[in-house]
C-alpha cells in the first residue's frame, strides 16, 4: 500500500517528537508500505518568523513572507530525514518546490495546480521514506509560494490524490472525529466512520480537526483520509465517500456548534422590491460572511431580516446596517452577541422524517428557546442563547442515542 502521512506542528514540535515520529513512518514501511510523509513547521516557530518580519515592516511584502516562512517546514523535513536515518531507515527530503508543486501566483493563499511525481515515485521504489515540506509550492516563476491555512493537510492530500494513494493519515493532537466535543459532552464518541460531506459540515461548523479545503479535495479525489493522533495508539476515524457506508449509515453523525455567532436584525424595512439586497449588497461589499438568514413579515406588512455573522465583524456589519437602514426607511437595527449556533449533522437523516421535531422536543424539554432555524439535507442549524450551548449540546446527544454506537 502506499501511505500518506501527515504531522502538524505539536507532533514535530521538539527533537523528541521529531523522533517519534520517524519510528511511526520507519514502522509503516516495516509493515510493507511505501510512505511519504508531511510535515509542518515546528509549533512555535511560524509565529515566531512572522512576529520578526513585523518588527521589521508594517506590512511585510507577501513574496517575502512566503520566503521566510518555508524556511520553517524545510527545518522539519531535513530534522525529520536525519532521524529516519538514524534508526536505519533510508529517507529523502524535499521541499515543495523540489517535487514541483505548481501552485498560481497568490503569495501566502496559493491554489495547487498540478504535482510532479516523478521524483518521489523513484525514491518510493529504491526504499526510501520521502520526507515533504507541507504548506508550500512554486509558481510558474520558481517563487517559493505558500497555501495558507491548513496548507499541511492540503499538501498531505493534493500528494495523496496525485499518487493515488491507498490511504491519507493526517496525525493530530486528538485520536478522530467525536460526535461532539468531549470537553462538552463526556461520553461523546470516537466515530469510527464519517462522510466527506458530514466532515465538510462539521468542519464547516466549528469542529477544528479538520481544514475544510484539504476535506474538500479529498473528496473531489475520493482519497480515503484518516484522523490519528501523534501521541498515542488507535485506529482514529476514517472519512469515506458517502457510497463506502450505504450499508451503515447513521441517522445522525455528530453535533457541531459554534460560539462566534453574533445576531442583527434590521427591522421595519418597507415591503417593496430590491430591500434584501439593499441590505445584503454592502455586507458583501465589505467582505462578510453571512451565515443564517431569515426574513419575515409583520402584521403592519414590513419585513424584519435576521441573519448571523462571526463575532468579530458584528461591529463592522452594524455600523453598515445602521447607514442602510437610514437609507432605506426602516425603522433600525438590532444586535445580540450572545447567541451560539448548534447543528445536527448525518447523511441518515436524507430517508428519515422526524429528525427537526425531534430535535426541537429535546431543546424544548429544557426550556431553550430556538431564535433561528436553518437546513440543508444533511445538517438542522439553530440559533440559541449562548448561556445555553452546552445544555443544548448534552441534550440532543443523549436524545440521539450518540453515545452507542449504531447497531
Amino acid at each position: 500500500m502506499l501511505i500518506v502521512q501527515k504531522y502538524g506542528g505539536t507532533s514535530v514540535g521538539s527533537v523528541e517528537r521529531i523522533r517519534a515520529v520517524a519510528e511511526k513512518a520507519a514502522a509503516c514501511k516495516d509493515q510493507g508500505n511505501q510512505v511519504i510523509v508531511v510535515v509542518s513547521a515546528m509549533s512555535g516557530v511560524t509565529n515566531n518568523l512572522t512576529a520578526m518580519a513585523y518588527e521589521l515592516q508594517k506590512q511585510p511584502s507577501p513574496r517575502e513572507m512566503d520566503m521566510l516562512l518555508s524556511t520553517g517546514e524545510q527545518t522539519t523535513i531535513a530534522l525529520l530525514s536525519m532521524a529516519l536515518q538514524a534508526i536505519g531507515c533510508p529517507a529523502r527530503s524535499y521541499t515543495g518546490g523540489q517535487v514541483r508543486i505548481l501552485t498560481d501566483n497568490a503569495h501566502t493563499k496559493a491554489r495547487i495546480r498540478e504535482i510532479d511525481s516523478d521524483k518521489i515515485r523513484h525514491d518510493l521504489d529504491q526504499g526510501k521514506v520521502v520526507v515533504v515540506a507541507g504548506f508550500q509550492g512554486v509558481d510558474e516563476e520558481g517563487n517559493i509560494t505558500t497555501l495558507g491555512r491548513g496548507g499541511s493537510d492540503t499538501t498531505a492530500v493534493a500528494l495523496a490524490g496525485a499518487l493515488k494513494a491507498d490511504e491519507c493519515q493526517i496525525y493530530t493532537d486528538v485520536d478522530g472525529v467525536y460526535t461532539t466535543d468531549p470537553r462538552v459532552v463526556e461520553n461523546a464518541r470516537r466515530l469510527d466512520k464519517i462522510t466527506f460531506e458530514e466532515m465538510l459540515e462539521m468542519a464547516s461548523l466549528g469542529a477544528k480537526v479538520l481544514q475544510i479545503r484539504s476535506v474538500e479535495f479529498a473528496g473531489k479525489y475520493n482519497v480515503p483520509l484518516r484522523v490519528l493522533s501523534s501521541f498515542e495508539d488507535g485506529p482514529g476515524t476514517l472519512i469515506v465517500s458517502e457510497e463506502d457506508l450505504m450499508m451503515e449509515m447513521p441517522l445522525i453523525s455528530g453535533i457541531a456548534f459554534t460560539r462566534d455567532e453574533a445576531k442583527l436584525s434590521v427591522v421595519g424595512i418597507p415591503d417593496v422590491p430590491g430591500m434584501a439586497f439593499k441590505v445584503f449588497g454592502p455586507i458583501s461589499d465589505a467582505n462578510i460572511e453571512v451565515d443564517v438568514i431569515v426574513q419575515n413579515i409583520g402584521a403592519d406588512l414590513t419585513n424584519d431580516i435576521t441573519f448571523t455573522v462571526q463575532k468579530k465583524d458584528a461591529e463592522a456589519a452594524t455600523r453598515i446596517l445602521e447607514k442602510t437602514a437610514t437609507e432605506m426607511g426602516a425603522r433600525g437595527v438590532k444586535v445580540d452577541d450572545k447567541v451560539a449556533k448548534v447543528s445536527l449533522v448525518g447523511v441518515g437523516m436524507r430517508s428519515h422524517a422526524g429528525i427537526a421535531s425531534r430535535m426541537f422536543e429535546a431543546l424544548s424539554k429544557e426550556a431553550i428557546n430556538i431564535q433561528l432555524i436553518t437546513t440543508s439535507e444533511i445538517k438542522i442549524s439553530v440559533v440559541i442563547e449562548e448561556k445555553y450551548l452546552e445544555t443544548a449540546v448534552r441534550a440532543l446527544h443523549n436524545a440521539f442515542g450518540l453515545e452507542t454506537a449504531p447497531a
